[in-house]
């Protein structure tokens, strides 16, 4: 026997907003800074595993980085490539919202 199933109405086809920016060679091509932003939720290990797996940055370094964004506000992480910038942003951004933290990046072109 057969139970009948509550249904829900949905649009077919449901709307997504995406915003495409589109970047030309030499935008790619060019050097931009990454810098990491304090929040008072972000751990300091959170930050430091981060940039010793994403941006390879040595373990001492990261440290020193964690510190400085803890105290200054703010701190260099690397000069990359757009592309390569965005993706290690990327990477670490969702890794630290899987992990409930609101960890921010800047990324500017170098000057």
């Amino acid at each position: 026997m057969t139970m009948p199933h509550d249904t829900v109405d949905a649009p077919a086809r449901p709307t997504i907003d995406i915003d495409l920016v589109t970047q030309s060679d030499e935008e790619l091509e060019k050097l931009y800074r990454v810098t990491i932003l304090n929040d008072d939720v972000t751990t300091f290990e959170f930050v430091i595993i981060s940039l010793v797996i994403v941006f390879g940055v040595e373990q001492a370094r990261a440290e020193l980085i964690a510190w400085e964004t803890h105290t200054k506000g703010s701190a260099y992480v690397a000069t990359l490539p757009l592309k390569e910038a965005q993706e290690k942003v990327f990477r670490v951004q969702y890794a630290a919202r899987e992990q409930g933290f609101p960890l921010e990046f800047e990324i500017a072109p170098e000057e």
